[in-house]
């Protein structure tokens, strides 16, 4: 059974949306989900509890990723 990884991408303000990455985040915090919608939720939690207040207008993208 595939398992759902859920990709907290930590990006600065000045990467535009879809220029966020694995490559360009300035951190990557990863979890598992069990479907797409916890994993949707699970993004921001992920990078709130790890201390991510947004400052200097960072931002979290979410991904859902499928673990094989």
């Amino acid at each position: 059974m595939n398992q759902i990884l859920v990709v907290a991408l930590i990006c600065a303000a000045n990467v535009q949306g879809q220029d966020c990455s694995r490559d360009t985040a300035l951190d990557i915090i990863t979890g598992p989900a069990h479907s797409l919608q916890e994993c949707l939720i699970q993004g921001p939690v992920l990078a709130a509890n790890s201390g991510f207040k947004g400052e200097d207008g960072a931002y979290v993208k979410t991904r859902c990723e499928v673990k094989r």
